[in-house]
């Protein structure tokens, strides 16, 4: 295994949902396709088998690849933080 294989294996992209990691695709088009995927197959979640759970995963995957998707992401991100903890105040 030379250098470059070496780099690439120890710099995989992964995905980590709730707390486990996934490894993406090494070939950006792949990753494309499927975060383009899951977004669309999630639109048609009250079919059975697909599921709304879809879309956000495919969000997640897309964040990987596009700016504009990875700002969306974290904006959503930090408002579901501010509303959990303006919830958590309020109880607590």
């Amino acid at each position: 295994m030379n250098q470059t294989q070496k780099h690439h294996m120890r710099h995989r992209r992964k995905i980590s949902v709730f707390g486990r990691e996934f490894h993406m695709p090494q070939s950006r088009p792949v990753r494309i396709a499927i975060g383009v995927a899951l977004c669309i197959f999630g639109v048609l979640g009250f079919l059975p088998i697909l599921g709304f759970w879809m879309i956000p995963l495919g969000i997640l995957v897309l964040s990987y690849e596009f700016a504009a998707v990875r700002r969306f992401r974290r904006r959503v991100i930090v408002w579901w933080e501010r509303r959990r903890q303006a919830r958590a105040s309020r109880n607590g």
